[in-house]
């Protein structure tokens, strides 16, 4: 422990490296998770899934915390077992044992599993599956498969999301009195899914979803903008959440709302209340880089992660259906993927209108000349970022502006926007 806080002390006082100090401290102690952990009686909780991870994690911590849990996350968005140490580095006592009735982790898909070998995780939240870092994880099924068998060493209860074939389907796979619960959404908007899935990888086979039942959360929405989450006959007996509206827009953040509720709802039993759900999600802020929106010279600036082809044609729908002054960063770091491929299979059409202003980061040429094929017009290439970020705010100082970005770039870029307007840094804002 002592050699991780001197790590993370280091990596504070040089800017950056969040996962640096799990790294040194796993290395020095292989059994620090355990140890770390054993104290929490309430529940370990990992997330995990290929898109909207750390959105759901901060809800799901926001509901928890206003039914007076205390909880323990890895905030910060690294989500390897690194990050989840480093985390808990500026929390730990001296005996080294988290003091919190929970914690709820987000988790990559991959390193779930490494957790799980070092920490059993009581409960699993199974987001989606799509097509993410082909580079690491191979075909799709694959991570089918590394979720699946975190569901399978998970002891207490999982929750599916009952409308991804590929995550529904792992209810077979849950041992034998652990709990299984389902969030998705209600059948009046389920022609709605399609905006969410890469229909082309989910060959037809003759599964059969389930039925959702009366503990299941369902998302029903009112407009574009409020909801309700439903369980039981929807009644507000039943335990209805909201109708509510969130800070982030787009369907995918109902429901990852309508996720976050649904996990709560099975770790607190009798003591969830609907009315302190509904009150905490409404106050939970976007995570940095997720719908964010950051006041540049008195203009609102967006900045949208996107990593994958289902990701980024729910970011078009959500933010780029109105044309407004755009930027495009796409860099292939190991984080990010090394593979960019996968921006042939995403639709641009929706950005002609206004076109892009500037494409940035290491495969800024490469976004340029995909948006080339749908007859987007970019006004410039500059690969560095800094430089690129300084040029897009130049040209268009007086009006609302959006940045879509991969996950290093959209990093890189907060930090810049961090220093330079005097917002808290990505460990602070999270915290």
């Amino acid at each position: 422990m002592v050699a991780g806080k001197a790590a993370r002390a280091a990596s504070r006082l040089r800017g950056g490296g969040s996962a640096l100090p799990g790294l040194v401290a796993e290395k020095v102690d292989p059994g620090f998770l355990a140890h770390a952990l054993a104290g929490v009686r309430g529940g370990i909780v990992v997330v995990s899934g290929t898109n909207g991870k750390t959105t759901t994690t901060k809800m799901l911590v926001a509901v928890l915390r206003a039914h007076g849990k205390t909880v323990f996350t890895n905030p910060t968005g690294s989500n390897f077992t690194r990050g989840v140490i480093s985390s808990m580095l500026g929390e730990l006592p001296v005996n080294g044992r988290l003091a919190a009735d929970l914690a709820v982790l987000e988790l990559d898909e991959a390193h779930a599993l490494k957790f799980a070998a070092a920490v059993k995780p009581t409960h699993a939240l199974l987001l989606n599956v799509a097509r993410d870092q082909l580079d690491r994880f191979a075909e799709i099924d694959h991570t089918a498969q590394l979720l699946a068998s975190l569901a399978e060493q998970t002891t207490t209860g999982v929750v599916l999301n009952l409308d991804d074939s590929f995550v529904s389907r792992i209810r077979d796979r849950v041992a034998d009195g652990v709990a299984v619960r389902y969030f998705g959404v209600d059948a009046s908007i389920a022609d709605r899914l399609p905006e969410l899935q890469e229909q082309d990888v989910r060959f037809e086979d003759d599964f059969v979803p389930p039925v959702a039942g009366p503990d299941d959360g369902l998302l029903k929405p009112s407009d574009e903008r409020t909801f309700q989450v439903l369980f039981g006959d929807g009644t507000a007996g039943s335990g209805t959440v909201g109708p509510l509206e969130l800070q982030q827009r787009g369907l995918a953040a109902m429901i990852n709302a309508t996720a976050a509720t649904s996990t709560a709802r099975l770790l607190l039993g009798d003591a969830f209340d609907p009315a302190k759900a509904a009150q905490a999600l409404r106050e939970v802020t976007p995570p940095f880089g997720r719908g964010e929106v950051v006041m540049v010279d008195g203009q609102p600036l967006e900045l949208v992660l996107v990593k994958n082809p289902a990701g980024f044609t729910v970011a078009l729908g959500t933010y780029g259906s109105t044309p407004v002054a755009t930027m495009v960063a796409i860099n292939d770091n190991y984080a990010d993927g090394r593979d960019v491929s996968w921006l042939y299979d995403v639709s641009f059409e929706s950005l002609r209108q206004r076109g892009v202003a500037v494409t940035s980061g290491v495969r800024g040429y490469d976004m340029a000349l995909r948006l080339q094929y749908d007859d987007v017009s970019v006004d410039r290439v500059e690969p560095d970022l800094e430089p690129a970020l300084d040029a897009f705010l130049a040209a268009h100082r007086d009006e609302p502006k959006r940045i879509f970005c991969t996950y290093t770039a959209m990093m890189a870029l907060r930090r810049v926007l961090a220093a330079r307007y005097d917002l808290p840094d990505i460990g602070e804002e999270a915290s």
